[in-house]
């Protein structure tokens, strides 16, 4: 997760359901900051791991979903 960039590609999985969301931001939160689990407009994947040696921080990554011609 770490090693995302704006721009990348996240794909979703589930059973037959896939949903395919490019990368917004990845940044360092501190571990009480959920502003980023906050509601949007647009349909968004959030992402929330730990900081090796860093209990207080958590790395968010979120993106947006690529509208597909289904």
């Amino acid at each position: 997760i770490k090693q995302l960039v704006e721009g990348d590609k996240i794909i979703y999985k589930y059973y037959e359901f896939e949903e395919t969301y490019i990368v917004t931001e990845n940044k360092i939160i501190k571990d009480t900051d959920w502003t980023c689990m906050e509601r949007t407009e647009e349909n968004t994947i959030t992402l929330i791991t730990c900081i090796e040696n860093e209990p207080e921080y958590r790395r968010c990554v979120k993106g947006i979903e690529i509208k597909s011609n289904k």
